[in-house]
């Protein structure tokens, strides 16, 4: 008997712990951009103005800085990104291990309303290379997991077509100063080739 409840109780524990470490499976991707445009001017709308994304990103209604946050692009920087007009559904983000010199930064979100995901375990980094004078390559890698977690793969295409348009906005953006926005974005899109 006392056999029959070891088995059991071992049985139990690792079937528990096959299931946390399955609940910690993050999932990830990697999209980028080659941009016709000098790598400060790309740098400067990914990186500096970080609070400014809703000026190109065109799912993104309005961003800010969050209250009591640096200002500007840097480490500790916080920014508030609603997703629709009432700002019941949107994200909360923190840049971290900004590095000017080599154009790139990590995006830890910290809060999420009404938008599937894990903030524990959703991280972005971003990384502007110079190819030339006049052409740069924009790289987002994205690590998330979904709430609940099984969902991860069924979100994963939507989240690479977002950043996808996303980074085709940057360079509308760049390139012509116009914002990008929901609106605009669908003939704005017609413009440009497809990123990787």
């Amino acid at each position: 008997m006392k056999n029959k409840i070891n088995k059991t109780v071992v049985i139990l524990a690792l079937v528990l712990a096959v299931s946390a470490q399955a609940q910690k499976k993050v999932k990830t991707f990697t999209v980028s951009r080659v941009i016709p445009a000098n790598i400060e001017n790309v740098w400067q709308v990914v990186g500096e103005d970080f609070g400014a994304i809703s000026n190109s990103h065109p799912q993104i209604v309005s961003s800010s800085y969050n209250q009591g946050s640096i200002t500007y692009g840097g480490e500790g920087a916080e920014r508030i990104c609603n997703l629709n007009e009432d700002g019941t559904k949107y994200v909360k983000e923190k840049q971290l291990s900004f590095d000017r010199e080599n154009h790139t930064f990590t995006v830890q979100l910290f809060h999420s309303e009404g938008i599937p995901l894990n903030p524990e375990y959703t991280k972005a980094v971003y990384t502007v290379k110079e190819i030339d004078q006049n052409n740069s390559e924009v790289f987002f890698d994205m690590t998330y997991r979904t709430t609940p977690a099984f969902m991860g793969w069924l979100a994963k295409g939507k989240f690479k077509k977002g950043i996808k348009d996303y980074l085709i906005a940057v360079e509308h953006h760049v390139i012509t100063g116009e914002n990008v926005n929901k609106d605009n974005f669908k003939q704005i899109k017609k413009n440009y080739k497809k990123s990787k």
